[in-house]
């Protein structure tokens, strides 16, 4: 028998939320360079944890500008974070179980007062 688990495919580790814009269709703005780092792509479904009110929902990637340093929550989700807010931002994926086992996910760390690259 086989089987499809959702394992965590991408994460970008701890960065601050710079902006929240209630009167946006929704969404979260991410800084191009933290996306690409991540292996995150425009349009893809995030989970987003956020450190300091343990508020944990999910909404979708919209690409922000290149070393921007660009976190921002959109739309109904701009109601769940405030500026300043250190969050996690995660993606997942369906795959083979047996593939899983030796699956390496892409996560990055950040400069969590800046949201750059380190490095």
């Amino acid at each position: 028998m086989k089987f499809q688990i959702e394992v965590i495919k991408s994460k970008i580790h701890r960065v601050t939320v710079t902006q929240a814009n209630l009167n946006y269709v929704g969404s979260i703005t991410i800084d191009e360079k933290l996306m690409q780092a991540a292996n995150i792509i425009e349009g893809e479904k995030v989970q987003i944890l956020d450190i300091n009110n343990g508020e944990r929902f999910e909404t979708y990637v919209i690409k922000g500008a290149a070393e921007s340093g660009c976190i921002c929550l959109n739309g109904a989700a701009a109601r769940k974070v405030q500026v300043g807010d250190v969050v996690i931002i995660a993606s997942y994926a369906l795959m083979d179980f047996e593939d899983a086992k030796t699956f390496k996910p892409w996560i990055i760390f950040p400069d969590t007062e800046t949201n750059k690259l380190i490095g």
